[in-house]
């Protein structure tokens, strides 16, 4: 069984986040494994206080706990430390809210950075849309100096070891049972100096260019819609991995169909004539002509549906649908003769 939060901070249920944090200090301070070297007794009372402070003085987890206890914090996936390291791996933050820095015990960061990542706007055809197209783009990005190899050192020349921090990129200091590692002032965490820098890419080791980027396109893509290309982004520096390219797609409108998800819809004029009789039409679709059976009596706005003439789905099989909608027009221009029919048929139906 777990002992009471409150308990192991020896603070009551009513007491401030100040308290709480004053009090777990104190525990911290006490308990430390670096101050208490081979005492499991004293790691476990840590591992404890940090637990029960980190619930503590989270307003919602203590919310969960005053209702539910410990039960109710298993429920939000809470279980508490498993080690030391994992204290400073997942609490890392919390501790160094309190104490201004971080323990000796914590890896020192990597001086390697991964590159950025670019964004690229591409506009394209509502057709090309649809079916998925390739296409080439150029956008400029930084790579590595060719001059000086991403180095930033003028050719013949290497950069040298920073002579403060060794080549590591941190300066450590002790205080007390606690080391404070610190980016070095000299090299600024790249664990080397530059004395005589690149004139190409002034010591950077990173130059402008252009570089043209083959791109795929699926069927079925939509305005919003986002391609990853992995690696085209920047260079990393220090070894790091590169940034990539994220390329957001906007879709021109069609002059005759409009898109509904993977529908496409469309609207087709008729005769008053045609409406009434009843005829056989021919619509444009995504992939040619196709004809339309209009029966007898079909009124304004009518719905059609083409099944599978629609749009692609991005993520599976088949297509969407075509939806066609009848425009009944009212001839403005009638002949005589027409005009004549027109109200002999009126007189028939007791129009006029």
């Amino acid at each position: 069984m777990k002992n009471d939060y409150y308990k192991i901070l020896g603070v009551d249920r009513n007491a401030s986040a100040e308290e709480i944090k004053r009090n777990y200090r104190k525990l911290a301070m006490k308990y430390h494994p670096d101050k208490n070297s081979g005492d499991k007794s004293a790691e476990e009372k840590f591992k404890e206080a940090a637990e029960a402070y980190e619930v503590l003085s989270d307003p919602e987890k203590k919310d969960i706990y005053n209702r539910y206890g410990h039960e109710g914090l298993r429920g939000t996936g809470f279980q508490g430390f498993s080690g030391f390291e994992d204290v400073f791996s997942s609490f890392g933050d919390i501790f160094e809210d309190i104490f201004g820095f971080t323990s000796g015990r914590t890896r020192a960061r990597s001086a390697a950075r991964p590159g950025a990542d670019l964004r690229y706007d591409l506009q394209i055809s509502f057709m090309d849309a649809a079916f998925g197209t390739s296409t080439e783009i150029e956008l400029e990005k930084y790579e590595n100096c060719m001059e000086c190899g991403g180095t930033g050192a003028t050719t013949g020349t290497e950069p040298e070891i920073c002579p403060t921090c060794q080549g590591r990129g941190q300066v450590i200091q002790k205080s007390g049972f606690f080391s404070i590692s610190t980016t070095c002032p000299q090299c600024r965490g790249a664990g080397r100096i530059i004395k005589n820098p690149c004139r190409n890419c002034q010591g950077t080791g990173k130059a402008k260019i252009r570089k043209s980027v083959q791109i795929k396109i699926p069927p079925g893509v939509g305005t919003g819609s986002r391609l990853r290309l992995r690696g085209e982004g920047e260079e990393g520096e220090f070894g790091g991995q590169r940034g990539d390219l994220y390329v957001f797609l906007h879709v021109e409108s069609h002059k005759f169909f409009e898109r509904n998800e993977d529908d496409i819809l469309c609207k087709v004029p008729i005769s008053v004539t045609q409406a009434a009789l009843g005829t056989t039409i021919k619509v444009p679709t995504l992939n040619g002509e196709e004809k339309i059976r209009i029966p007898k009596g079909t009124q304004y706005g009518k719905i059609f549906r083409l099944k599978g003439k629609g749009i692609p789905h991005l993520r599976g099989f088949g297509r969407g649908d075509q939806i066609v909608q009848t425009l009944v027009e009212i001839p403005t221009d009638l002949s005589r003769k027409e005009e004549k029919i027109l109200k002999e048929l009126a007189s028939l139906r007791g129009e006029l």
